[in-house]
């Protein structure tokens, strides 16, 4: 599904390059459970982007079911981002004037998709989220967990195959938290690949593997259930 062969993204600021990512080989099957962890400025979110198709590598080739994204068109890429690909981040990003309802119909709004399908789609979109009572709520009317739960349901409403979670739970509490990977688990369950990118350790070990990118690079490869000797790695990069 998802194949990256020497990708590398250089950035320029001022007169000096950033190396975010240096010849990054990965290959991530339809229906996987990917976390990818690393200390900060290691290139995960530069990563995340590439593979969502937010942005371009500098060199290499990124192949997303057979097709070479990187001769696709802005036009085409779009499609890619609306159909294929689902976003949940961090900080939400839901439209504060806009129901819980409004912000996950937002995407087919945007498809074409008609207005009885659309409304169709939220109404079972939330629903599984477990929010159909709280269908008329504002962002600010919701708790945390709440509101990624509807960035949750807007990521999924067009039925992409690949969601791509940037610290999931980075602003949720404890329970919150959990409601959330619980919800993430039973859609890669169900068949949707998943790629998260996470400092927490207690969501890294749900994955079926574990991606540790350090300078840019891949330093490791290891299953969920061995975050132990990610977290020492880790520990030592933070000392040196």
């Amino acid at each position: 599904m998802i194949k990256l062969e020497g990708i590398t993204r250089t950035f320029q600021v001022g007169d000096q390059p950033v190396h975010a990512l240096v010849d990054v080989t990965e290959t991530i099957a339809e229906g996987e459970h990917v976390a990818i962890m690393g200390p900060s400025g290691s290139g995960k979110s530069t990563l995340l982007n590439i593979v969502g198709c937010l942005d371009r590598p500098t060199s290499g080739s990124y192949h997303l079911n057979g097709r070479d994204v990187g001769v696709l068109e802005e036009a085409e890429l779009t499609n890619v981002r609306r159909h294929e690909i689902g976003f949940v981040f961090q900080f939400f990003h839901l439209i504060p004037r806009l129901t819980a309802a409004e912000n996950v119909e937002l995407p087919m709004i945007f498809a074409g998709i008609p207005r009885a399908e659309r409304r169709q789609r939220v109404t079972t979109s939330l629903e599984a989220v477990g929010l159909a009572a709280r269908i008329g709520h504002h962002p600010d009317q919701l708790s945390g967990g709440e509101r990624q739960r509807v960035a949750l349901a807007r990521a999924t409403v067009m039925q992409p195959q690949i969601l791509l979670a940037d610290e999931p739970t980075g602003n949720l509490d404890s329970q919150s938290g959990r409601a959330v990977l619980d919800l993430l688990d039973q859609m890669n369950d169900a068949g949707l690949t998943l790629i998260v990118v996470t400092h927490d350790p207690k969501v890294a070990h749900r994955a079926d593997r574990i991606v540790v990118l350090v300078d840019g690079g891949i330093e490791r490869r290891v299953r969920g259930d061995q975050i132990g000797e990610i977290l020492a790695m880790l520990a030592e990069e933070d000392e040196d």
